[in-house]
């Protein structure tokens, strides 16, 4: 693990980024980091160490940083991505919920005075099928005021909940007066809806569906909107004005063509890119092709554009 994570992500992955007009990445960890380096089994240490190199690249490169608890205590959703080991949930127990605002506290009084911070998330995707709100938003609430509590300015991310949850229920719940950001995740997968779309009919949902969603949250005078998707170790973000989320250049389209695939990414980089925080893209680096924003670009399947250019300041 320690070889790993000494070769997959590196100084040279943050000048490709920079190269390619990148301005942030989002980086997920594990609630153990916090107790690192010597976390409670299984884990292992060299998390905070991996996270302070990351602080240390992405300043270097004129990038800002986002940190995602993307693996909460108990996990939040019962995936692998959230360190569950049995698909279960057990995030919404008085202690783990604790503990959480514990991590969030270790983290925002460790890096909010470092100039590469931008923002701290504070869950990774809660389950709508096991998080209930009225856990979820004193949650929310309670991690807003300690980031607050070590910085004025740092934006507080809260994600919508995965599943059946409307993202304007975190819209309605006062969560916080400033630099607050709701962070949806937008994918043509994961439902059976996407199954048999061609490529023409999975870009007319984008326009016609998601587009419209951005720019009536973009309106509603609350949180600013991100399209934050997940990583690996880091996503690759691009800021416009004000909102914006998590996406890949993958759908359920089988043998589609380059052409079709530069289509469909240019098509989500127009729309996300209203957002009013910004997009994020999952992930860096992956094993499944279409998934990795680096392989995308060398090979010509994402075509960033005039849409890569850093605008936020």
């Amino acid at each position: 693990m320690q070889r790993h994570r000494s070769t997959f992500i590196d100084a040279g992955d943050f000048e490709f980024l920079h190269r390619n007009g990148i301005n942030t990445v989002r980086i997920p960890v594990g609630w153990w980091i916090a107790y690192d380096p010597k976390p409670p089994a299984p884990f292992i240490g060299g998390t905070l160490k991996a996270l302070d190199n990351a602080f240390s690249w992405a300043l270097a490169y004129k990038i800002k940083c986002i940190i995602d608890l993307h693996a909460a205590p108990g996990s939040q959703n019962g995936m692998e991505h959230s360190a569950s080991r049995d698909g279960t949930v057990g995030w919404t127990t008085s202690e783990s919920v604790s503990q959480s605002l514990h991590v969030i506290d270790f983290l925002a009084s460790r890096y909010a005075n470092h100039p590469a911070l931008l923002g701290i998330e504070l869950l990774n995707e809660p389950s709508a099928a096991s998080v209930p709100l009225d856990i979820l938003v004193p949650y929310y609430k309670h991690g807003y005021e300690i980031v607050r509590k070590h910085s004025p300015s740092a934006y507080v991310i809260v994600c919508q909940r995965i599943g059946n949850a409307n993202p304007i229920e975190l819209y309605q719940a006062d969560i916080g007066s400033h630099n607050l950001v709701v962070d949806l995740h937008y994918y043509n997968l994961f439902d059976p809806f996407f199954v048999n779309l061609s490529p023409i009919e999975n870009i007319r949902f984008i326009y016609e569906s998601r587009e419209s969603q951005i720019h009536a949250l973009n309106d509603a005078k609350g949180p600013l909107v991100f399209i934050g998707v997940s990583p690996r170790f880091s996503d690759v973000i691009s800021f416009s004005d004000f909102d914006s989320g998590e996406w890949v250049n993958e759908w359920n389209v089988t043998n589609g063509t380059q052409a079709e695939y530069q289509d469909f990414g240019r098509t989500q980089l127009e729309v996300y890119d209203a957002a009013s925080f910004g997009w994020s893209y999952w992930t860096l680096k992956n094993d499944r092709e279409h998934w990795d924003f680096e392989w995308n670009i060398k090979n010509n399947y994402l075509q960033l554009s005039k849409h890569s250019e850093p605008i936020f300041n």
